[in-house]
Parts: C-alpha cells; sequence; structure tokens
C-alpha cells in the first residue's frame, strides 16, 4: 500500500466513524510544541510579575494576583485540551473553561481578603504570554 492508498483509507474511516485516527501527525507534534512554549512563557510572565507586584504593591496583593495567574494556566491548559480534541471528538471548543473564571471572580467578590483586580489581571497573564509568543513569532519570521 503506497501513501496515497493510506490517505485514503484514513480518510474513510474518518467519514465512516465521525473520528480523525488517533495516528500523531507532525502538525499534532507542533502544537503540543507551541502548547509547551505558551505554558512556559506564561509560567515565567507570572513568576516575574509576582515578584515585581510583591516589590511594588505587598504580598497580599501579590498573593491575589498569584490566584489569578494560577486560574489562568489552568484555563489554558483547558482550552489546550479542548482544541486538541477538536475533530476527534468534538466538533467545536465548549464553554466550560469559562465555569472556571466566573467561579472566580464570584469567589473573589464574597471573600474579604480577595481583591478582584489583581485576580483578573493575574488571570490575564497567560493573554500577555499570547501576545509574546505572537511578536517573538513574527520577529523571527
Amino acid at each position: 500500500m503506497d501513501e496515497k492508498d493510506d490517505a485514503q483509507v484514513a480518510s474513510t474511516d474518518a467519514s465512516a466513524t465521525g473520528f480523525i485516527s488517533p495516528e500523531p501527525h507532525s502538525s499534532m507534534e507542533e502544537y503540543y510544541q507551541l502548547q509547551n512554549e505558551l505554558l512556559l512563557l506564561t509560567l515565567l510572565l507570572m513568576v516575574v510579575t509576582f515578584i515585581s507586584v510583591w516589590m511594588a504593591y505587598s504580598l497580599n496583593t501579590s498573593l491575589n494576583y498569584l490566584i489569578g495567574a494560577c486560574s489562568g494556566v489552568v484555563y489554558l491548559k483547558l482550552l489546550a485540551r479542548s482544541v486538541a480534541q477538536l475533530g476527534r471528538q468534538k466538533s467545536k471548543v465548549g464553554k466550560n473553561q469559562l465555569a472556571l473564571f466566573i467561579g472566580l471572580i464570584v469567589i473573589a467578590t464574597q471573600v474579604e481578603q480577595l481583591q478582584i483586580v489583581p485576580i483578573f489581571l493575574g488571570f490575564l497573564t497567560y493573554k500577555a504570554a499570547l501576545i509574546a509568543y505572537m511578536f517573538k513569532a513574527l520577529s523571527t519570521t
């Protein structure tokens, strides 16, 4: 069997079962590499920002930031898992990840020691990592 026959069998399997074969492809390897780079960049930004906020404000404010940033990392992992399942098990990305953010903000409004703004900005740390990655990718091409 040559590559053309393999591709036809794979497309026939996918159309018959509704699932794409679970064989790793180079595009999925690239996706996992991107996922790891974004996670590492987010963690690096989180540590740098945590220390900066601690030095500029207080330990309490920096801990509130850290709560939001850790929630952002969990959100990023949930989103990455949902995206990885696209085409195999799902036809669209779910919105269950938003429950994490909504729950975080609800808890922040109810607990007196928590501050909403540092938690919200901490949650957005993953967005800053995405923007930094985008600029890095644009500068290398």
